[in-house]
C-alpha cells in the first residue's frame, strides 16, 4: 500500500486533471491483475465495487478506539489533529506509532490483501460480529507501518478519499494506462458496475465482453437548471422533448426475471419502501432498466413532496401507509433492454422502445411529452405523443415555454424538463443535453453558525454551511445546510475567515454535531429553496428542500436576518397554494 498512498498523495497535491490522470495511469500500469482490481475500486473512494452491496459497518468511533489501542495516543492529541484537518484519516495518520504490543508476525498490506481483509469485516455476523470486525481492523492498522499508509487506508474505510479524483478521472486513467477507448471504458462501467472489473478488462483487451449487470445501479443523468422567466436562447436550433418535472424522488428500476430492485439518487436500495411499484414491474415479460420518478399520487394527481416523505427510507410499509400515501412510478427513460445497454442511443430511440413495450398500471405510468422540432424564436412546430402535428403560431419561445411551465404547475408538478431529442444517456453528467426549469419558492436571509470541511475537490476548504434564522427572542435557530451556489474563489476566501472566527467551547450550540466547526454568526447569506417543511432535524422546527446559496450579503448585518415568523409565513403561503391546511 506504500505506492498506493504515495500515488494518492501526489494526486491530491496536483491541481490539473491531466496530471492526475497521468499519475494514476502510471501507477495502474505497474500492478498485477489482483492489485489493479482492488486499487481501481479504492481510488473511487469505496472499499468494494459499486455493484457489491456489502458494507464495512465500521464507524468513526470504532476506528478511533482500535487506533488508540494499537498506537497508544491520547484524546487530546487526536482532537488537535482533527481540528487541523477535519478528516479522520488525515487526523489519525500522524499519530501512527509502533504498535503498543508488537506481534512477531503481521500482515503485509497490498491493495489485494487489504480488499480480502475488508471482505472479512463485511462478512462478520452474529452476536460477536462487532468484536470480529474490530479484530480484523486491528490487523489492518497494525500493518500500517507509516503515517501516509495509515492515512489512506482509513480514508478508504470511511469512503472519503479526498484527493480531488472523481470516478470519471479514474476511468480516464484506466483508458490511458492500457490504450483503451475512453467511451468503451465508460460503457463497460455502466454495464457491469465494477470499476475494478473494467480496469482488468481494459488491461486484457476484453471490454467488449462486459455485459449488463442487473441489480447494479447506473449513475443518474443530471439536468442543468434554467432560471424561470429567461429568454431560453440556448434552446434555439435543436429538437427537444418537453415533459413535466415531477416533485418526487428519482428512482432507477432494475427488472429481471420477475425480480425488481429500486435504487435512489444516492444509489441506495429503496425497494422495501415502494412494494406496490416493485410488484407491478415484476410482471414485465422482458428484462429492463428504467429511469423515472416516484411520486405520491391520488386520483391521478401528483401530491406535494411533503406527502411522500412518510414513505421515505421505510423498511416496512403496511397496508394502512400504502392507503394513506399511494404512490406511482412515472417512467421517462429506458437504459437497458434484455442484455443490451441503450445509453448510447438517442433519447427518441429509447423513448420509442419504451412506448412499444410499456403497459401502464395503477402504480407504474409513462411520462407524456411534447416534441418540439425547433426553437427558432417563433412558436415551433410540435409533434405530440399522440401523433397530432402541425400546430403553429407567432408567439415567441419564452411565452411558449412559460405557458407550459404554468400548465405543469397547475397539474401539481414542479416545472418542466427539456431534453435534446438526440441526447445519449450520460450518467453523472450535466450539460446542454437536459435542462430543468423550476421556480424557487422564496429566499431567506440567514446567518452561518457552523461550517464543515468539503469533499472531493473541496476537501481543503470549508464549503458546507449550517445556517440559522432568528427566533422570537432573538435567539438563532438552525434551519438548514447548503454547499452549493458559491464559486470556488468565494469559498476559498471565506475559509480562513471561518477558521479565525471559531467559537470557544463555552459559546457553542448545545446541539452542535461533532464534525461541525461552530463559528461566530457574522456571515449573512441569501438562500433560495424549493420547498419548506416541518422538521425535527433543526432547531427552528422547519427544513428547506434543495437550499442553494444565492449570494453573500455583505450589505446586511446579522441582526437583520429573517425571523422564524417569516419562515412560518412562507410555509402558510405554500400550503395555501397547494390547497392544504397545516399548522402555522
Amino acid at each position: 500500500m506504500e505506492r498506493f498512498a504515495l500515488t494518492a498523495q501526489r494526486i491530491a497535491s496536483t491541481p490539473g486533471k491531466l496530471e492526475k490522470v497521468a499519475t494514476l495511469a502510471s501507477y495502474f500500469c505497474s500492478l498485477d491483475d489482483a492489485d489493479l482490481v482492488a486499487a481501481a475500486r479504492f481510488f473511487t473512494g469505496s472499499p468494494f465495487a459499486a455493484r457489491d452491496r456489502r458494507t464495512l459497518s465500521v464507524g468513526g468511533r470504532t476506528i478511533v478506539a482500535v487506533a488508540q489501542r494499537v498506537w497508544g495516543f491520547d484524546d487530546a492529541a487526536l482532537s488537535a489533529s482533527y481540528r487541523a484537518s477535519g478528516d479522520l484519516g488525515a487526523a489519525l495518520g500522524p499519530l501512527v506509532r509502533p504498535p503498543v504490543d508488537a506481534m512477531l508476525f503481521g500482515d503485509r498490506l497490498t491493495p489485494a490483501t487489504l480488499e480480502v481483509l475488508f471482505g472479512e469485516i463485511a462478512e462478520a455476523s452474529g452476536k460477536r460480529a462487532n468484536r470480529r470486525r474490530e479484530a480484523v481492523l486491528e490487523r489492518i492498522l497494525r500493518a500500517c507501518d507509516d503515517s501516509l499508509v495509515a492515512t489512506y487506508v482509513i480514508k478508504i474505510i470511511t469512503g472519503d478519499l479526498r484527493v480531488g479524483l472523481r470516478e470519471g478521472l479514474v476511468l480516464d486513467a484506466i483508458a490511458a494506462a492500457f490504450g483503451a477507448d475512453a467511451a468503451a471504458v465508460r460503457r463497460g462501467l455502466m454495464a457491469c458496475g465494477d470499476v475494478g472489473a473494467v480496469a482488468a478488462a481494459a488491461k486484457n483487451g476484453t471490454l467488449d465482453e462486459l455485459r449488463v449487470e442487473y441489480g447494479t445501479p447506473i449513475g443518474f443523468m443530471l439536468a442543468t437548471p434554467i432560471p424561470f422567466g429567461e429568454t431560453y436562447g440556448d434552446l434555439a436550433g435543436e429538437s427537444w422533448l418537453v415533459e413535466d418535472k415531477y416533485d418526487g424522488i428519482r428512482v432507477q428500476a432494475h427488472a429481471r426475471a420477475g425480480n425488481v430492485t429500486l435504487f435512489s439518487r444516492r444509489l441506495n436500495d429503496v425497494t422495501a419502501a415502494y412494494p406496490e411499484v416493485a410488484a407491478e414491474l415484476a410482471t414485465l415479460s422482458r428484462d429492463a432498466i428504467f429511469d423515472g420518478e416516484i411520486v405520491a399520487m391520488r386520483d391521478e394527481r401528483v401530491q406535494p413532496f411533503r406527502t411522500l416523505q412518510a414513505r421515505l427510507a421505510r423498511k416496512v410499509v403496511d397496508e394502512s401507509l400504502r392507503a394513506e400515501v399511494p404512490v406511482a412510478y412515472i417512467v421517462f427513460d429506458l437504459l437497458a433492454l434484455d442484455g443490451d445497454l441503450l445509453i448510447d442511443e438517442p433519447l427518441t430511440a429509447r423513448r420509442e422502445r419504451l412506448a412499444d413495450r410499456f403497459v401502464a398500471g395503477p402504480h407504474v405510468k409513462l411520462s407524456p411529452f411534447e416534441r418540439v422540432s425547433s426553437f427558432d424564436g417563433v412558436y415551433p412546430e410540435l409533434v405530440i405523443l399522440s401523433g397530432v402535428e402541425g400546430r403553429g403560431a407567432q408567439d415567441d419561445i419564452t411565452a411558449w415555454v412559460n405557458e407550459r411551465f404554468e400548465a405543469s404547475r397547475a397539474r401539481g408538478n414542479e416545472g418542466l424538463m427539456l431534453k435534446r431529442a438526440d441526447a445519449p444517456y450520460l450518467p453523472g453528467r450535466r450539460g446542454k443535453w437536459w435542462h430543468k426549469l423550476k421556480r424557487e419558492l422564496s429566499t431567506l436571509d440567514v446567518v452561518v453558525v457552523a461550517v464543515e470541511w468539503g469533499h472531493g475537490k473541496r476537501s481543503g476548504v470549508l464549503s458546507d454551511y449550517t445556517f440559522a434564522v432568528r427566533g422570537e427572542r432573538g435567539e438563532l435557530l438552525t434551519i438548514g445546510k447548503a454547499y452549493s451556489g458559491l464559486t470556488d474563489a468565494e469559498i476559498a476566501a471565506l475559509t480562513p475567515w471561518f477558521l479565525a472566527h471559531r467559537l470557544p467551547a463555552e459559546q457553542q450550540r448545545a446541539k452542535a454535531r461533532s464534525y461541525e466547526i461552530p463559528v461566530e454568526p457574522k456571515i449573512v447569506l441569501e438562500v433560495a429553496f424549493d420547498v419548506i417543511a416541518r422538521s425535527e432535524l433543526h432547531e427552528s422546527g422547519f427544513s428547506l428542500r434543495f437550499p442553494r446559496i444565492v449570494r453573500v450579503r455583505d450589505d446586511k448585518p446579522p441582526e437583520e436576518i429573517d425571523t422564524i415568523g417569516r419562515v412560518a409565513e412562507i410555509y402558510r403561503e405554500m400550503l395555501a397554494r397547494e390547497g392544504a391546511n397545516g399548522p402555522p
